[in-house]
């Protein structure tokens, strides 16, 4: 699953691919924007991306790897 992340003050999306479902980043994403904690995701290679809480302007929570062109490992 894709997950887009707007964070403030920059120009672009962080976009992790992720075996997790929706309802769990979606919990991890209300626990961590009410407690102004941090985000943190693990992409299906297992690296960690976190953005701290209060710099998150939006999360996108949806898609998939069904329209990419290329090489995939």
């Amino acid at each position: 699953m894709e997950v887009k992340i707007g964070v403030q003050y920059a120009s672009r999306e962080l976009v992790v691919e992720t075996d997790e479902n929706a309802e769990a980043v979606e919990k991890v994403a209300a626990e961590a924007l009410k407690e102004d904690g941090v985000f943190t995701l693990t992409d299906t290679k297992g690296r960690k991306t976190m953005v701290p809480g209060s710099k998150i302007t939006y999360i996108e929570i949806g898609g998939g790897v069904a329209g990419h062109v290329g090489f995939r490992s």
